[in-house]
């Protein structure tokens, strides 16, 4: 059993690595706002979205392997943690040099599904052709995270992506601020700070000698079952993950159709939800390890309090977030950017954030639920019907409304997102354990 505190001791460091992530965001966005043209913004906005249907697409690489490694831990299986990290660094590794193989016809593809003017679109390219460099660093980091994760120690995790998230605004700064690189600095730091990241995690990899000093063997890592399980696992979750990139990249999409200063108005505000999104995210991941870990033991009341003690949790930072955006709300945006255009655009629809937390906060646990107990295809499935069923009806039905349409049909997208997920969990319940 398990009390609040050791549920934060491994949710705490989580939140703090994941709220580096989209500081770096508004580092990103501060520095492009604060340029004399709009079209900085919404390039790095545009640029920014393909690289989440790439390296987001394959965050089943981080998901799954924390999953399947917490509940290989769970049953004290030494070989089998050891083969799963093996697994997911050489499929990471293959993806991330095939994505540097295709990467013309994968940006070409990329600018011409997202509809844009010239001039975005040249800035854009010009981010992309560099940030690029950044896959097998990137993907590789997922694999490492993962298992480490799944191995309940936080602390590597933590380290790693504060290490990258640093580098990066740092470099921003200099790249930015001091050489006046504009969106090729921006892309530049990305790709510094995703390799200096990926050198501290294989330094603190090399340390679990635990695991580490004992030879993998092959017959395990290549065993065609597991082999088949985890590619299973992960194609589920790369469904998934697409149909919620697909849903933020069609927001952006037609966000770019009313206009520039709508797109950077929105570009600002999803801000607001990446945060609440990231620091949930921290809840998600001590869920993922707990219910992983009773599912490996079979222990169904040890199931239970993971999900009732993170979901209290999860409830009472969504509230806080509706609170800062209500009370804050313009004063994070007038920080974000200076020019006068994009802050009135962005606070007249600033009131779809206050209710945002709330709805979509128990989506954000149950994905961790999920990935602990490995229900991938109810991810997928669940996935699919939020998009399909609901967020493209919505908008479509909602024309009339323009921006303020694309953000109900985004609000009710994320309400359906968690009704279905507590629904299934809840029927799932008795035969997990």
């Amino acid at each position: 059993m398990f009390n609040h505190r050791q549920v934060w001791q491994l949710a705490l460091p989580m939140i703090i690595a994941n709220i580096s992530t989209p500081v770096l965001g508004l580092v990103d966005t501060a520095m492009m706002g604060h340029l004399s043209s709009p079209l900085y913004l919404g390039a790095v906005a545009i640029g920014g979205m393909i690289f989440d249907f790439l390296f987001w697409g394959f965050g089943f690489l981080r998901m799954g392997t924390t999953g399947l490694t917490a509940q290989a831990f769970g049953q004290n299986n030494l070989p089998e943690i050891i083969a799963i990290l093996w697994r997911a660094m050489l499929i990471s590794l293959l993806i991330g040099f095939v994505i540097l193989l295709c990467q013309k016809p994968i940006g070409q593809l990329g600018f011409f599904v997202i509809q844009s003017s010239p001039e975005i679109e040249n800035l854009g390219l010009q981010y992309f052709d560099i940030r690029i460099w950044s896959a097998p660093a990137t993907l590789s980091l997922y694999a490492i995270s993962g298992w480490l994760l799944g191995l309940q120690n936080v602390k590597a995790p933590l380290a790693i992506v504060i290490t990258t998230n640093l580098s990066n605004i740092v470099l921003d700064l200099l790249f930015v601020v001091k050489f006046q690189w504009a969106v090729q600095g921006v892309a530049l730091a990305s790709v510094c700070a995703e390799y200096i990241g990926l050198f501290l995690a294989v330094t603190l990899l090399l340390r679990n000698k635990q695991y580490l000093m004992r030879k993998p063997v092959w017959s395990v890592v290549f065993q065609l079952n597991k082999l088949k399980a985890m590619l299973y696992v992960n194609q589920n979750l790369f469904i998934r993950t697409l149909c919620l990139i697909f849903a933020f990249a069609f927001f952006t999409t037609q966000s770019a159709q009313f206009g520039e200063i709508i797109l950077a108005a929105n570009t600002v505000l999803l801000h607001f939800q990446t945060f609440l999104a990231y620091t949930l995210d921290g809840l998600a991941n001590a869920a993922e390890v707990l219910s992983g870990r009773a599912i490996g033991r079979k222990n169904k009341q040890l199931l239970k309090q993971a999900v009732l003690t993170t979901g209290l949790w999860s409830l009472l930072i969504a509230i806080v977030f509706s609170a800062i955006y209500l009370f804050f709300g313009k004063e994070i945006i007038y920080l974000l950017t200076n020019l006068e255009s994009i802050r009135n655009t962005a606070l007249e629809y600033l009131p779809w954030l206050l209710i945002l937390p709330l709805i979509s906060s128990p989506s954000f646990l149950f994905d961790g639920i999920f990935v602990g107990a490995t229900l991938s295809k109810q991810m997928r499935d669940t996935m699919i019907i939020s998009v399909l069923g609901c967020f493209l009806p919505v908008y479509y039905f909602n024309l009339s409304l323009q921006n303020h349409g694309l953000w109900l049909a985004f609000s009710c997208f994320m309400i359906i997102r968690s009704f279905l997920m507590v629904v299934v969990f809840l029927q799932k319940y008795k035969n997990l354990c």
